[in-house]
């Protein structure tokens, strides 16, 4: 059976996952996504190859990095992965450009078990102070083990592309008016972009609206809110993209950042 629970603590999101039928569709985060895969095999596609990750795999995706996933096989899948916002982790680590993972899949047991503490304090409802010193804990090993020196940076064009996709969420996506402003035909557009992101203006563009609606729902405990600030044409449209993205509806999301969610895949903490 699928099942997705989301608990929030000190700032961070964990997600503890047991999936069989299940597949994300191609999307990608705002924030850093840290996992550990516990049972089976997580198979993703990500930066255009195929990524296996078995069994105490740990799975390091950067800010705005598309991948899909889903089970490898008819076994299933449990897993757990934490979503850090970049400035937090930023600052954690002493640095100010964001930096990222050098490879997406590492076998680490120390860092395994950091990012599994770590999930274990949030989702058994430890003190905030604790979770901050696991937090802690777990970016001190992924500077020794993962991340790589070299800043990551938009081209100018890329950034100012994703700047309008950002700034106009409630509305219909006009390429024909970003492409124009950028000197580009649509067609050049959509190319130079997917060759840059991994993903489609308009993936990014939905994509973007389904951050900024899940932000809002933690932000105002509304549902009904996000949808309307967010240009979804009604709950049923947001809560069909919002599962495509989290595995679970806005609605049900809700449920577990207020604290009503119970447990996924099973973890151990030591």
């Amino acid at each position: 059976m699928d099942k997705f629970i989301y608990k929030k603590s000190a700032g961070i999101t964990a997600l503890s996952a047991s999936m069989t039928d299940f597949m994300y569709k191609k999307h990608a985060h705002e924030e850093y996504a840290i996992g550990v895969t516990l049972r089976g095999i997580q198979h993703f596609n990500m930066d255009g190859s195929l990524q296996l990750s078995y069994q105490n795999g740990v799975m390091l995706f950067n800010p705005e990095q598309a991948h899909d996933g889903m089970a490898h096989d008819e076994t299933g899948l449990d897993y757990v992965m934490l979503y850090i916002d970049p400035k937090l982790l930023l600052e954690m680590i002493g640095r100010k450009d964001i930096v990222r993972f050098s490879r997406p899949i590492v076998y680490d047991s120390r860092l395994r078990q950091k990012i599994i503490n770590l999930s274990h304090g949030i989702f058994s409802g430890k003190d905030e102070a604790l979770c901050n010193e696991l937090l802690l804990s777990l970016a001190d090993g992924l500077v020794q083990a993962n991340l790589s020196p070299e800043p990551k940076k938009d081209l100018p064009l890329i950034r100012k592309a994703k700047d309008m996709l950002q700034s106009n969420l409630e509305k219909v996506l006009s390429l024909d008016e970003i492409s124009k402003e950028l000197q580009l035909s649509k067609f050049q557009f959509i190319r130079f972009f997917k060759a840059h992101t991994g993903i489609s203006p308009y993936q990014y563009f939905l994509n973007c609206k389904i951050e900024r609606a899940k932000q809002l729902i933690e932000k105002n405990r509304d549902v009904y809110s996000a949808v309307a600030a967010c240009g979804f044409v009604d709950l049923t449209h947001l809560n069909k993209h919002f599962k495509s993205v989290y595995g679970t509806t806005a609605f049900e999301y809700l449920s577990h950042v207020n604290g009503g969610g119970g447990r996924g895949a099973t973890l151990r903490g030591d």
